[in-house]
């Protein structure tokens, strides 16, 4: 779980963050939406740790963050799995190598047990066979999917998701999205998704936080979000045509 309380965030003379609290349960896809300039990505920066918000408490089950010097902070990162936007996998490297890098990195396993705890995610993402692959050999699903087994290979308690379908098909985005959510539950792993995409939202938001103008506007969850009568929330939401015909098909 990560409880953040009353979270502020200025840049110079802009107020960016306005005292935003908020739950993340573990086991749950807890969403972040919002139009762009709203605060998603500096909200999800500061509770990654990589901004240090004015004021407020950023707790990972019970530990303020806030407090944190450089080596605690640190440790902190050992339990924490990023997936990026870009997927950020090394071109040099193969896809195993990749899921090896956070093994090499911060884990005290012999070298067969890195390999075969690499393999096991791979596996987990349906793509052991691409292992000896080099990323640019792989579609843009298959980069996220490599990417998705190299933020699970340390066994993190927290996940965090930057624009997962960013660039992606849409039957290939729903594949990322059950993948993350399946992940999500199997592991009881705090997930905390940044996404612009509307199918995530009903498909994956157990939890959804959608900010405006750097508030929490609304809060709920994926068939809550359909009834409400937050006019800030159904002027983005039903700005898509998906959100206008699942609204319409509910009413009927």
């Amino acid at each position: 779980m990560i409880e953040i309380s009353s979270i502020y965030k200025n840049f110079e003379e802009q107020a960016v963050l306005k005292g935003i609290t908020a739950v993340f349960d573990s086991g749950k896809t807890n969403l972040i939406i919002g139009r762009s300039g709203a605060g998603k990505t500096v909200l999800l920066k500061c509770i990654v740790g990589l901004l240090d918000p004015d004021k407020g408490k950023i707790k990972y089950d019970g530990r303020d963050i806030v407090t944190f010097n450089k080596k605690e902070k640190m440790l902190l990162r050992r339990e924490i799995g990023m997936l990026f936007q870009s997927a950020a996998l090394f071109d040099s490297m193969s896809v195993l190598e990749n899921v090896m890098f956070p093994l090499d990195m911060f884990s005290n396993m012999t070298y067969k047990e890195r390999i075969k705890r690499a393999q096991f995610c791979l596996d987990r993402v349906n793509l052991l066979e691409a292992q000896d692959k080099r990323p640019d050999e792989l579609s843009g699903g298959m980069q996220k999917r490599a990417a998705i087994a190299r933020a699970i290979a340390l066994e993190p308690k927290y996940l965090f998701c930057d624009e997962p379908n960013s660039g992606l098909d849409p039957q290939t985005s729903l594949r990322i999205d059950d993948l993350i959510h399946d992940i999500t539950k199997e592991y009881k792993i705090t997930t905390i998704v940044n996404t612009h995409d509307m199918n995530s939202v009903m498909g994956i938001g157990d939890h959804i936080l959608f900010l405006a103008d750097g508030n929490l506007s609304w809060e709920g969850n994926k068939d809550e979000i359909l009834h409400t009568t937050n006019e800030t929330l159904n002027d983005f939401l039903f700005s898509s045509d998906i959100l206008r015909k699942v609204r319409n098909m509910a009413k009927k």
